[in-house]
């Protein structure tokens, strides 16, 4: 098993990124812990009430959001009963089983993998503290919940993901298959909230994967002056289609303020990175010795 925690700072917009995906039909709400309800009775407006309700005791503590990930070996095949109560042990191991949270079942990979959406805030007020709480308690969590559920060790089937270099779980945005708003939001929110981009460039080189590209508008323009962001889709051939958006009017506001926030933070983030990565790109080239005049053999 593999668990990711990202933190953040709209619980809006983490909301609606798994509820969309529920809208979609590729993922079911499996658990609603500590929410007063049965699931079928839960609207977005309660989920969201429940959360700020919360949020809205300390107005000062702005990272109040949390998005956990917890992903599975595709040899496991593993029944909704028992992933409700790996997620229930995970929560209570890292300090989060007073908290209230949502579960979601995606089903949009090849493996099984759960979303846990929760706060960091309780009802007095003060906030549970994520200082490290990946490497203290996640972690630790993880290797008992493998031993105790008999499930795949992530050191020793490499499931666990490369340092720096990983997947993402998000499909590419097709122009005319979803609202053209909510498609860029959910691929802007997960490149934004995964990769450790440092300029708009960067950012680009990702989202252009999935077929979305930020935009300045030319340096003579009002709107690069002013430093304005839009995002469009791109077709098949990279070309802009549809409705640009402002940065402004998506879930978590991507805009080139709070982007430049994130560069001088990713530039700090990815120094760890720099030399584990180094290291395996010397190992996959030691394995070939070069003749410049024969090459490889």
């Amino acid at each position: 098993m593999v668990a990711k925690i990202i933190t953040g700072k709209n619980i809006r917009g983490l909301l609606l990124y798994n509820e969309n995906k529920v809208e979609a039909h590729k993922a079911e709400l499996i658990m609603a812990s500590r929410f007063g309800g049965d699931i079928e009775q839960l609207g977005f407006k309660n989920k969201l009430a429940r959360f700020e309700h919360l949020t809205m005791l300390n107005s000062r503590v702005k990272t109040n959001a949390l998005h956990i990930m917890l992903n599975f070996n595709t040899s496991e095949k593993i029944g909704t009963p028992k992933l409700q109560q790996i997620a229930a042990a995970y929560m209570e191991k890292i300090g989060f089983g007073d908290q209230p949270y949502l579960v979601y079942r995606h089903n949009d990979a090849a493996h099984d993998h759960l979303h846990i959406v929760s706060t960091n805030m309780q009802m007095d007020g003060k906030r549970i503290d994520l200082h490290n709480i990946g490497r203290l308690l996640s972690e630790p969590a993880r290797k008992e919940l493998e031993v105790a559920y008999g499930l795949v060790k992530a050191e020793g089937k490499g499931l666990k993901e490369a340092l720096g270099i990983k997947p993402i779980d998000i499909e590419k945005a097709v122009y005319g298959k979803t609202p053209t708003k909510r498609a860029i939001s959910n691929v802007v929110g997960e490149v934004t909230a995964t990769y450790k981009f440092t300029s708009v460039a960067e950012l680009n080189a990702v989202l252009k994967q999935f077929n979305v590209v930020a935009d300045r508008g030319r340096e003579d323009t009002l709107m690069f002056e002013k430093k304005g962001l839009i995002y469009s889709i791109l077709d098949q051939q990279g070309h802009k289609i549809g409705i640009p958006f402002k940065a402004s009017s998506l879930n978590g506001k991507p805009t080139l303020k709070n982007l430049e926030t994130k560069f001088e933070r990713n530039r700090e983030r990815r120094k760890p990175f720099k030399e584990d990565l180094k290291k395996r790109i010397d190992t996959v080239f030691g394995k070939y010795t070069f003749n410049w005049q024969r090459g490889p053999f």
